[in-house]
C-alpha cells in the first residue's frame, strides 16, 4: 500500500494529487493508494482519500503502508524512517500556490543528502523514483539513535526484514 499524505497547511497540494491520479491510471502504480489531502480542492479519481485522517488513523496508514509519499512534513519523514519504510519526498512550490516559499526543497534535500529519503523536486519524476529506492536500516537505525539523543525519549526503529532495536 502505498500512504500520500499531504500535512494540515492552508495550502493545496493539487499537483501531487493528480500525478498520483495520472500514474494509477497510466498502470504505474497497480497497488492500493490511500491519501491524506487536507484542503487541496482536487478529488482523486483513482485512489481513497480523507481530507484530514486522526492521529491513530495516520498511525495506522504509516504501519501498514510500504511507501511513503509526502510533502517536505519533519514529522511524517522522522517518524516514517524510524518504521523503516521508504519515502518519497516532494516539496511544495510557491510558484503553484502550495506554500509561501520554497524552504521545502532544502529540507528534503538535507535528509537526500543523508541517504534516508528519495526527492522529486518535480512532480513527473515520481515514475522514475517509485521504481527505485530501498531502505536504509543503519542510516534508519542511526537516525533513531539521534533522534533519542535529542529527545531523551527512547526510539524503537523497525526496518522490515531486519531485527527491531
Amino acid at each position: 500500500m502505498i500512504f500520500v499524505t499531504v500535512g494540515s497547511q492552508k495550502f493545496q497540494f493539487n499537483r501531487l494529487l493528480k500525478e498520483i491520479d495520472e500514474l494509477i491510471e497510466n498502470k504505474v502504480i497497480n497497488e492500493e493508494v490511500f491519501a491524506q489531502i487536507g484542503v487541496s480542492d482536487y478529488k482523486p479519481q483513482n485512489y481513497k482519500c480523507k481530507e484530514f485522517v486522526t492521529q491513530d488513523e495516520f498511525n495506522k496508514y504509516l504501519d501498514e503502508a510500504r511507501l511513503i509519499i509526502t510533502h517536505a512534513g519533519t514529522g511524517v519523514i522522522v517518524n516514517a524512517i524510524k518504521k523503516g519504510k521508504k519515502v518519497i519526498g516532494i516539496p511544495r512550490l510557491s510558484k503553484f500556490g502550495e506554500h509561501v516559499d520554497d524552504h521545502q526543497i532544502q529540507l528534503l534535500n538535507e535528509f537526500a543528502n543523508m541517504n534516508l529519503i528519495e526527492t522529486c523536486i518535480d512532480e513527473k519524476e515520481l515514475k522514475e523514483k517509485k521504481k527505485s529506492g530501498v531502505v536504509y536500516p543503519s542510516v534508519a537505525y542511526e537516525i533513531g539513535a539521534r533522534i533519542q539523543e535529542v529527545t531523551g525519549s527512547e526510539v524503537r526503529v523497525t526496518v522490515p526484514g531486519h531485527m527491531q532495536r
